[in-house]
């Protein structure tokens, strides 16, 4: 249980579900762990829960530029660089088009988009001091293929997909070391989708869309971020991952 010993990580959106997954399985496997979510009891309670020594807690808006260059100066002040990032913060909703306004789709941008963007930007140095940065961005299926009224999402998560390779071109032309991949989900099971999962209706709908019928675990997730945070996927960057149960191949 040693694949990220002496590795310092960031996670976004820690405090519950795939972030806190990832967050506990990082730990276990060597990792300090700085945790970022903006719930501040709920990051009280996730780094309660993380085994080892050696983790931090910061309560973050995302959306906030400010927020991430005071990140950084903590970062570059406490612990020197970076060797993983884990753009995981976001969230989604269903609404038509027509019922979707702009102040709405704005927001679906700032979490899901402009979150990753603003990470990358101000933590890239302190990754590439590390000489061996890994950013895994959270995408989703959804960044692949459309659906009826999740258009923001989708919108989003495509911009995740294509900013992901764009980021990695730009590192591996840099020479930097820094690594950028990004993980596409299908339907997990989180706190943020117990709501639709407990609709008899909907969860038949999901499941008939899922050949291997089921949904996903946090933790099955958190697996595929850990092999991109890790040296066992040395040689990949650019990619997109997907864990879906089947979805996108039918």
């Amino acid at each position: 249980m040693s694949r990220l010993r002496d590795r310092i990580a960031v996670i976004s959106g820690a405090a519950s579900g795939i972030g806190l997954a990832t967050a506990r399985l990082f730990a276990r496997e060597g990792a300090s762990v700085v945790l970022l979510d903006r719930d501040g009891p709920r990051l009280a309670e996730a780094i309660e829960s993380l085994p080892g020594e050696g983790h931090d807690a910061v309560v973050l808006d995302v959306t906030r530029e400010a927020a991430w260059m005071a990140l950084a100066d903590r970062l570059q002040a406490t612990r020197g660089r970076l060797d993983v990032l884990v753009n995981n913060a976001g969230f989604g909703s269903f609404r038509s088009i027509a019922d979707t306004s702009l102040e709405h789709w704005r927001s679906i941008m700032a979490v899901n988009l402009d979150s990753v963007f603003l990470a990358t930007k101000h933590l890239l140095p302190l990754l590439a001091v590390s000489g061996r940065g890994s950013i895994v961005n959270m995408s989703s299926i959804r960044g692949i293929m459309g659906a009826p009224n999740t258009g923001s999402y989708c919108a989003a998560k495509g911009g995740v997909r294509l900013f992901t390779k764009a980021t990695a071109m730009e590192c591996a032309a840099l020479g930097n070391g820094v690594r950028a991949n990004s993980i596409h989900p299908g339907h997990v099971a989180t706190p943020l989708t117990a709501g639709v999962h407990a609709d008899p209706a909907i969860a038949a709908r999901l499941l008939a869309d899922i050949p291997i019928g089921r949904v996903g675990a946090a933790e099955e997730i958190a697996d595929a971020i850990l092999f991109l945070a890790s040296e066992e996927s040395r040689y990949m960057t650019g990619a997109e991952l997907v864990i879906d149960g089947g979805s996108t191949a039918t």
